[in-house]
């Protein structure tokens, strides 16, 4: 079982736009790459367990922006520009009309 949860880990942290990939980034930074992986595999050891035991449906959280993902970053990068000595105006674009 241990093998496999590794060989499961090692995949699901080499797949683009997948969670556990995120996460995985995340962790080897503080972890390393080692520690970082046997996490995932804990990751998804647990997750197998809950699919299985209670029938829960798993559904793949991507990196998926939302409005309040972007504010924060927008909002951050402000902040970023003015300490550098920029300054900065925000103008609202409008989006370009469809054409047919």
């Amino acid at each position: 079982m241990r093998r496999l949860l590794n060989q499961l880990a090692h995949a699901a942290v080499r797949k683009r736009d997948c969670i556990l990939q995120i996460v995985f980034q995340r962790l080897s930074v503080r972890l390393g790459y080692a520690k970082a992986v046997w996490a995932i595999a804990h990751r998804l050891c647990r997750l197998i367990w809950k699919v299985l035991h209670e029938g829960v449906h798993y559904v793949e959280r991507g990196p998926t922006v939302s409005a309040l993902t972007l504010k924060r970053r927008k909002q951050r990068l402000v902040t970023q520009l003015k300490k550098l000595g920029y300054s900065v105006q925000l103008v609202p674009t409008t989006a370009p009309a469809a054409s047919l």
